[in-house]
């Protein structure tokens, strides 16, 4: 994709959305034109919005299994906290209902066992508090590694609908939730049920009256929490979807600094992002306020409950009927029923912002991939002569399915035949590139390599008897060095270095300030187009691959660097099937063979003077290059 592309969708996307790769997590506001509320990786998602529960927590056990023993200790770290809160107040009531007594020595055990309780309830928090929090860190990491050996290796496909920004916020922010659940609120959820279960037990045992009096509130506390917990999970979803749709916004418009400096857009992109954040925020603020309502109604509710229920107990004691230390006692337990009731109606909105959380990862994690490796897949020839064969192959992209990008191809190319595909822009020429490599499956028809049909073998094994030079290199975050051995992991210093010779970069690369070591900046902003592709060719030299794909591997590079890379493809192309897309037909004129496209279709194919000789589309082609046009060209 071109810069010119790349802009299209860094701001206009917010005004203007269109169909492209990611364009539909946004859609158009008819007052303002801005963004108005983005939408989940797939639109099924929607329609899950009202079904979400807790329970999809659940999806995460996978993940929490290899660490059960960690959790089995969590849990009885758990139990032994609660065990000792619930312990404590029976201790408070003995020592209240001993202070008029004359027993001075069992006053003084009583003390010495709340002691003793306190420094167990200390030790098993610390405990609880390390192991959890652990698991929540070990478990989110697993999620994250999970999730990029997922989408790394999805097709092209995936990327035409879905943001990259989008997934990495997902592997950030959604990762973070899950981490706060799991190393913290699960285990402080699970503990205020156990006090609460325990609490009321022992209230119960305490006082069957008051605990009567105590249960009429519970519905008065469950209901708000069901009404507006509904409204809560919706509004966290809806707020996790804005923070993806402004890290999508972010990444887009940061990967292409430059063409939005260059054409002054650095307002517009500021508004757009400006916009979706504030949405963001927006959305935020509603969830925090109905988390906060929740939260001042339940609480309320419940100590309110719990000042009447006193003032009756006091009743009691004035009347004779209960002990001082039995009503504290139950006053304990009912504060400690009451904290766990609201610790859990705020948990709550916390494990919902999770759910949804875990249930976007697990939409990356399960998501289909429209190029799958087969079951049982064949090995790869060996070894691999590079004969390459397309019979009868029809594709369209999944963003175009009215156009077509190949028209029932037929095209055979013999091992080590060298094959110059040219044609007008939207021919099909990197289309049949990326055929080769299977980043798309046809709709119709094979590609086949050496006999064997490349959907029979995993994708990674025939791969590695291909080398590509792109018309966009991509170049990597690291040094000059790193960038040519990612060719071939583990090559000698000596072996790359003579990979740059041949590919005319040792020269600029040595005139670097560390010469192979010196960093190269994110996507090689420190070098120029003609050295990136200079890089990119040393690579593809580096790997050594019997079958080399060139798409436009020259077109960034000044006449004398074009001279010196085409001796070196030349040189390369040595016994090697390689396939070359240029515009520039100087560049294919020594081609074994040149193929000529129109329309996703072949419509001639020979060598360049026959070509030429034939008249058709390739002789106007190469007039306009070669004679009027060739200024221009």
């Amino acid at each position: 994709m071109g810069q010119s592309d790349r802009f299209g969708g860094i701001c206009p996307h917010l005004l203007d959305p269109g169909p492209r790769g990611g364009h539909e997590n946004l859609a158009r506001n008819p007052e303002d034109g801005l963004a108005r509320r983005p939408t989940t990786l797939d639109t099924a998602a929607l329609d899950r919005e009202k079904s979400r529960r807790v329970g999809a927590l659940r999806q995460l056990w996978p993940f929490l299994k290899p660490y059960r023993g960690m959790m089995a200790g969590a849990i009885a770290a758990l139990i032994l906290t609660a065990s000792v809160s619930l312990i404590l107040p029976i201790a408070v009531r003995r020592v209240v209902d001993t202070f008029n007594s004359d027993q001075i020595g069992l006053l003084d055990k009583y003390f010495g066992a709340a002691i003793g309780i306190a420094g167990l309830l200390a030790i098993g928090t610390g405990l609880r508090y390390a192991l959890v929090t652990k698991l929540g860190e070990r478990v989110v990491a697993d999620i994250r590694k999970a999730v990029f050996a997922r989408v790394i290796g999805m097709s092209p496909a995936f990327y035409e609908t879905t943001m990259t920004g989008e997934v990495l916020s997902r592997i950030t922010t959604d990762t973070t939730l899950i981490q706060s659940v799991i190393g913290s609120s699960v285990s402080v959820a699970l503990r205020n049920v156990l006090i609460f279960i325990g609490g009321m037990g022992l209230m119960l045992f305490t006082s069957a009256k008051l605990t009567g009096l105590v249960l009429l509130l519970v519905p008065l506390v469950v209901v708000p929490i069901l009404t507006l917990g509904r409204r809560l999970r919706r509004l966290s979803k809806e707020n996790q979807d804005w923070i993806a749709a402004s890290s999508g916004n972010a990444s887009e418009a940061l990967l292409s600094v430059q063409t939005v400096q260059a054409f002054t857009h650095e307002g517009l992109s500021r508004a757009a992002f400006d916009q979706v954040t504030e949405e963001s925020y927006r959305s935020a603020i509603a969830r925090i306020l109905t988390r906060a309502v929740m939260t001042i109604i339940v609480i309320f509710l419940v100590f309110s409950g719990v000042v009447g229920v006193l003032w009756i107990g006091a009743q009691d004691v004035r009347m004779g009927t209960m002990s001082s230390g039995a009503l504290v006692q139950f006053v304990i337990y009912a504060v400690m029923v009451a904290g766990a009731v609201a610790a859990l109606s705020e948990i709550w909105g916390e494990l919902q912002r999770a759910a949804g959380a875990t249930e976007r990862l697990v939409e990356l994690l399960s998501v289909e991939d429209s190029v799958k490796d087969p079951v049982k897949p064949l090995d790869p020839p060996d070894p691999v002569r590079g004969e390459i064969t397309f019979e009868n192959v029809s594709f369209h992209y999944p963003s175009r399915p009215g156009s077509p990008a190949l028209d029932a191809v037929n095209l055979t190319i013999r091992p080590g035949e060298t094959v110059a595909l040219v044609g007008p822009s939207g021919a099909g020429k990197s289309t049949i590139i990326q055929m080769i490599q299977r980043f798309y499956d046809p709709a119709e028809g094979r590609v086949l390599l050496d006999g064997v049909d490349l959907s029979a073998m995993a994708r990674s094994d025939f791969r590695r008897s291909v080398a590509l030079v792109p018309q966009d290199p991509v170049i990597f975050a690291d040094t000059a060095r790193e960038n040519i051995r990612f060719g071939w992991p583990g090559a000698p210093d000596a072996e790359v270095e003579e990979a740059a010779r041949s590919a005319a970069a040792d020269q600029f690369i040595r005139a670097l300030p560390e010469g192979y070591e010196s960093p190269v900046g994110e996507r090689g902003v420190m070098l120029s187009g003609g050295q990136k592709q200079r890089i990119a060719i040393a690579r593809a030299i580096l790997r050594d691959a019997p079958v080399l794909l060139l798409d436009e591997a020259t077109s960034a590079l000044d006449a004398e660097s074009e001279r010196l890379v085409q001796q070196a493809i030349e040189r390369l192309a040595q016994g090697r099937t390689t396939v070359i897309v240029a515009h520039r037909l100087a560049t294919v004129k020594k081609a074994d063979r040149i193929v000529v496209m129109d329309e996703g279709r072949i419509v001639a194919e020979g060598p360049h003077d026959e070509l030429v000789a034939q008249g058709g589309l390739y002789a106007r082609l190469a007039r306009l290059q070669f004679t009027d046009g060739s200024a221009a060209a």
